[in-house]
């Protein structure tokens, strides 16, 4: 700690010394730069600059107005580059410009703005010339910093997505015109990520408490400014598509691996379940009913009377734990259990822990024992190492726990930020290191659980994500929103935006967590419509998960029998479509693809989705639309027919996917919306896989595939199988098997199949549906095939 606080104060000096530089509104110019196999540096009249050429598509920039640049290890970036990409550096009069195989980027001499264009020297994106890169003094809760500025140019149609989770901020999902508030606390995210419909992302390598301004000099500019650092560093990725800038993100920060199968399943979780035969009677409940289900979630205070950070469950309501689970493990459901990164005095943990050095000062007013607890440091590699093993060794080892839900990760001490900021980290003063927390978290759990766990995928629920987070085996879930239709609403543009932002799996409280910190009245008409609606919704999340205060599982007293019926429906078919969603997983770990796709992943220049912010794409087929009104249970309703307007976009045709009936892309239509249905339409050109009615995800293999082709354009799709739960997928262990879709040919290939697995189905069938109106759509098993094909691994080609 001595030696962190001499350097702090070494630093402020130094802030000191050049401050009245960031006070000058004159740029710093050119003087003179240096090329290197890197990039180039530049040397400023008053500070210094480099232009990291990472790939030909993903620059670095970094500036300060230090005299020179200061040394970094980043805590996002996680890729060297040890490849170093072939570029030229030209100079002129005025400019010099670093030519890629992808990019120009042109430095202005007199004030260092960076513009980057395309090799037609169309401009994707510029700095401002006066603001572009800015460092201006400040004092902050007392500590002397920087704040951190870039500017840059927008045009007036430039739709602007990304950010993250803000689960109460706003109904919008375009940032163009808006700003948004960055620092992570609670119900506040932040993923410093921006994606642009003219082709490029922006990511800022920076952890302090940021805002962003997204409607400068009358919307003709957005600005990013981050509270405190002594650089300005951000990177620049061309895509244009918005697959393109993700996957260089992912490149960048890490691959997300991938999940277990069955986490692909439903989640059944409640605040709380207290003790061992109530989680028990959960899973026998959903069994004997056949109601399919993967995994039971065991949440908060198991504990008590026990305190926070003791971890253990407490015997006179769980006698026997690892019964508890085998039991769960038996009915081939998982097991998931709450742990929190905070500790209350007077346990043997937080001694241990403090003995360490690794207790932080950050504290929690614990909303049940009214008493401040610390939370741990987890910026200190020690300190995440024992955290670790003092959870594996008292919960997950001793009992199998298969999952860990990461509550309050924020850290969340209320709106005692100050205290955030002042805190002592074992990498530095807090004020730096605002936004990381939850990042660092993850770093410990998903590093420890694969040596100490080698055999099992790992899965992290958690409560706040930061840029690089996917490659910790982490799900975001958009923390304690309130059962109503105005916070369902919400949750679709911020889901939306959290996977725009590179964080591929996400997922909220399905039906809200509480109303007014209450369970709400489950068995009300309203009720029951929100959490219907809020259902349909999940089922086509990339993680579908019910949680909350007051009883809601499928099997609940508090659901008549046509809601039943209805939850049942999208139970099962979020189990028929699982061959499709896991093969996307596939595309994730591998392609750094997006599940949960803004319209701009597929639509990007169609400007009629710029600000669409309930309308998303569910893989490359699905187009999502749900329905966030109250429409059955308001005073006075009649019985007209419901329905939402849909935008379908241009360049596709549609087919409804409860109907068949195909549609022309480009209009606006009021699709059908009664209770049972979100409306729903696949893209022509797409082919979906759809398997057997099961009762949990690997519950028998899917040897009879129904193969839906959506005519009209040619189309793809891979089927990715593996052993669902181990990493031997990283050895090459898995198959995969191409299927296209010729239209002018009306020809089906299904092309050998490409590697093996142990326990891999040597042959199977394919039941070919090609969708029309009233074949091949909805839920059920069709009732004729248009064509089935016997397959044992060799290609086959037949025209239909």
């Amino acid at each position: 700690m001595k030696l962190i606080l001499s350097k702090t104060l070494a630093f402020v000096a130094a802030l000191t010394i050049i401050s009245f530089f960031s006070s000058s509104s004159v740029m710093a110019s050119v003087t003179s730069f240096t090329k290197d196999s890197g990039g180039v540096t530049f040397i400023l009249d008053r500070g210094a600059m480099k232009i990291k050429i990472c790939k030909d598509d993903l620059i670095e920039v970094r500036y300060t107005t230090l005299q020179t640049l200061p040394s970094k290890t980043s805590l996002i970036i996680n890729n060297n580059w040890k490849t170093q990409p072939l570029f030229t550096v030209a100079e002129s009069d005025n400019e010099i410009t670093i030519v890629t195989g992808k990019l120009k980027i042109k430095v202005t001499k007199s004030d260092n703005s960076i513009s980057y264009s395309n090799l037609n020297n169309a401009v994707i994106l510029a700095e401002d010339e006066t603001n572009g890169k800015t460092m201006t003094a400040a004092s902050i809760a007392g500590i002397k910093t920087y704040n951190c500025q870039t500017e840059f140019k927008s045009p007036l149609d430039e739709a602007l997505f990304g950010l993250g989770c803000h689960p109460e901020d706003s109904l919008a999902m375009n940032y163009k015109g808006r700003n948004q508030d960055l620092a992570i606390k609670y119900m506040t995210g932040a993923i410093p990520v921006l994606l642009s419909t003219k082709g490029y992302g922006l990511m800022w390598d920076n952890y302090s408490a940021s805002n962003f301004y997204g409607g400068e000099a009358n919307n003709t500019k957005f600005k990013y400014v981050s509270e405190s650092g002594n650089e300005v560093d951000y990177y620049f990725f061309y895509g244009p598509e918005f697959d393109t800038i993700i996957k260089l993100y992912r490149e960048a920060t890490g691959q997300a691996p991938m999940f277990p199968k069955w986490a692909l399943g439903l989640f059944q979780s409640e605040d709380r379940y207290k003790s061992q035969n109530e989680v028990l009677s959960v899973k026998d409940n959903y069994r004997n009913n056949k109601i399919p289900v993967d995994c039971i979630v065991q949440d908060w205070f198991y504990w008590e009377p026990d305190v926070i950070g003791s971890h253990v469950l407490n015997p006179s309501r769980y006698p026997d734990p690892k019964f508890m689970v085998d039991e769960l493990h038996k009915a081939n459901i998982h097991a998931m259990i709450s742990i929190w990164p905070v500790f209350a005095k007077g346990t043997k943990n937080y001694d241990e822990m403090k003995n360490a050095d690794g207790l932080s000062s950050i504290t929690w007013l614990n909303v049940m024992t009214r008493t401040f607890d610390n939370y741990y440091d987890a910026h200190n590699p020690k300190a995440r190492s024992l955290y670790w093993k003092q959870a594996k060794d008292n919960l997950i080892a001793p009992f199998g726990w298969d999952a860990w839900w990461v509550d309050q990760c924020e850290p969340d001490n209320d709106t005692l930020l100050d205290a955030r900021r002042q805190a002592d980290f074992a990498i530095g003063k807090g004020i730096d290191y605002f936004n990381s927390y939850s990042l660092m978290h993850t770093t410990g759990l998903y590093n420890n659980w694969r040596t100490d766990i080698p055999n099992k995928r790992a899965f992290f629920l958690v409560r706040q994500a930061f840029a690089g987070q996917q490659r910790n085996a982490a799900t975001l879930w958009s923390s304690d929103i309130t059962c109503t239709f105005k916070a369902f609403k919400i949750q679709v543009p911020q889901g939306i935006n959290s996977c725009a932002s590179g964080i591929p799996y996400w997922t909220s409280d399905i039906g809200g967590y509480h109303f007014n910190w209450r369970a709400p009245d489950w068995s009300t008409s309203a009720n029951r419509e929100l959490f219907t609606r809020w259902f349909q919704f999940g089922s086509f999340c990339p993680v579908f998960r019910i949680h909350g205060k007051g009883e809601r599982a499928l099997f609940s007293k508090n659901w008549d029998a046509d809601t039943k019926a209805i939850l049942l429906k999208y139970d099962n078919l979020r189990y028929r479509l699982a061959p499709y969603i896991y093969s996307l997983t596939w595309k994730v770990t591998t392609e750094g693809y997006t599940i949960m796709r803004a319209l701009a992943f597929d639509f990007r220049t169609d400007v009629a989705i710029n600000n669409i912010s309930d309308q998303y794409m569910f893989g490359s087929a699905f187009l999502v639309n749900p329905v966030t009104e109250q429409m059955y249970s308001l005073a006075g309703n009649t019985a007209n027919e419901k329905t939402r307007k849909v935008y379908l976009p241009k360049s596709a045709d549609w087919f409804d996917f409860w109907t068949g009936e195909k549609l022309t892309g480009g209009q606006t239509i009021n699709a059908p919306a009664p209770i049972e249905t979100i409306p729903l339409f696949v893209k022509a050109g797409s082919i979906i896989p759809m398997g057997p009615f099961l009762q949990y995800a690997t519950e028998k293999s899917a040897d009879q595939i129904e193969l839906r082709i959506y005519p009209g354009a040619d189309g793809n799709f891979t089927i990715y199988e593996d052993e669902n739960d181990n990493y031997n997928y990283e050895k090459g262990v898995y198959s995969t098997i191409d299927i296209k879709w010729d239209e002018a040919k009306q020809t089906l290939t299904i092309a050998d199949r490409k590697g093996e697995y142990p326990g891999m189905l040597k042959e199977r069938t394919f039941n070919i549906v090609i969708t029309t109106k009233n074949h091949g759509a909805g839920l059920n098993i069709s009732d004729s095939y248009d064509k089935v094909i016997k397959y044992n691994g060799k290609e086959i080609k037949v025209k239909i």
